[in-house]
């Protein structure tokens, strides 16, 4: 299956129901189980930087995956401030849906631009870390195989000295991922399109009051 616009309009439509205070759009795609990710951009005055990015390596139905994950990175990102309505004009929306996972030989058994890569290491203090990173990062950073491995292990908490021993106990997953994008417009567009009665629903929210706690929920920056 292949990551399409209507599941980048069904994430938006969550998120701007969230902001609205009402119901969302019902999903119009199958509900097959994917590992996924959802990823907000901002684009202002031609640059464009990450506002949220959040995933599951589970397997997760699709209507409900995509459901949790849209708010999860849009608000509870803790790098960064929740998105709020005001922002909505200048997002993009991405969701990538990831297959093909194998394990490799080694840190540099992948290919930039190809594969996303999973480390999982135990440091010095016996502390095991992960990090990933999604295919498109290595190559929109312009980052070597190496430059990659190290960033994970920064951002995985590992604040010790990178060496060729420290890169050699990384146990590396690679995958392959399906990923599509959508800007605010063409979601506007496409929902104009395909009229669709809302129940106003507003309630009380408070974007800080729950955490994330899964083991396998992982942020992804670019």
């Amino acid at each position: 299956m292949v990551a399409g616009i209507e599941h980048c309009v069904y994430c938006f439509d969550v998120l701007v129901a969230y902001l609205e205070g009402r119901m969302s759009l019902e999903p119009e795609f199958e509900d097959h189980q994917y590992p996924l990710f959802v990823t907000w951009n901002i684009v202002s005055h031609g640059q464009t930087r990450l506002r949220g990015c959040i995933g599951n390596f589970e397997p997760l139905p699709l209507h409900s995956g995509l459901k949790e994950y849209a708010i999860t990175s849009a608000i509870h990102d803790r790098r960064f401030s929740p998105i709020t309505i005001r922002e909505l004009p200048h997002l993009t929306c991405g969701v990538s849906l990831l297959t093909n996972f194998e394990d490799a030989k080694d840190y540099l058994d992948w290919e930039i631009g190809v594969h996303g890569i999973w480390i999982e290491f135990v440091d010095d203090h016996n502390r095991r870390r992960t990090a990933t990173y999604l295919p498109e990062v290595a190559e929109e950073q312009g980052w070597t195989k190496e430059e990659a491995i190290d960033s994970l292990l920064r951002k995985s908490g590992y604040n010790g000295r990178i060496t060729d021993k420290i890169r050699s106990r990384v146990v590396l997953t690679r995958y392959q991922s399906a990923k599509y994008v959508v800007t605010y417009q063409e979601y506007l567009q496409y929902v104009s399109e395909k009229p669709t009665k809302h129940n106003i629903k507003h309630e009380n929210r408070n974007p800080k009051g729950s955490e994330y706690l899964d083991e396998y929920a992982i942020d992804e920056w670019n």
